[in-house]
């Protein structure tokens, strides 16, 4: 694809490689083997760099005659992993969040006695009446439920 397809552009910012083919089918070719010519042109360079292809319309620009050209424009700093391009702070507040949730999952859907007691369901509605019970006899005759039966 050499004397086809060249190279004539490099965004170090996204890891764009920008290549303007020769005419309309090697453009179809180019879009067809993206992933083969973004390997070649890491492989070309050393480490991952080209991350994405853009294929502009054949005969837009002017072509570049050497690849070497894009491969010296490449940045010399480490390749970002997901590792490395994730805000500490934000790592951070993602744990803290799920931290939260499990422990108020925890809360609402508790385990089942281990001595084979009410499950999990039946032991909050049992906790529930005795808080209401118990709220009930706090305060006799503030509440019309116990004197009316109709409640």
């Amino acid at each position: 694809m050499a004397g086809h397809v060249a190279a004539i552009g490099y965004e170090a910012d996204t890891g764009r490689l920008t290549v303007c083919p020769e005419s309309s089918a090697w453009a179809a070719k180019t879009r067809l083997e993206q992933t083969r010519i973004i390997a070649a042109a890491n492989k070309l360079v050393g480490r991952m760099e080209v991350r994405a292809l853009r294929i502009l319309a054949p005969g837009s620009m002017p072509a570049l005659t050497d690849v070497a050209t894009v491969a010296a424009a490449a940045p010399s700093g480490p390749v970002k992993t997901l590792e490395t391009a994730v805000d500490p702070a934000i790592a951070e507040a993602v744990e803290r969040q799920t931290a939260a949730m499990r422990k108020r999952s925890r809360r609402a859907f508790p385990e089942p006695a281990p001595d084979g007691g009410l499950a999990s369901i039946e032991a909050s509605r049992a906790e529930q009446r005795r808080q209401a019970d118990a709220s009930h006899a706090a305060a006799p005759g503030a509440c019309p439920c116990r004197a009316d039966p109709r409640w």
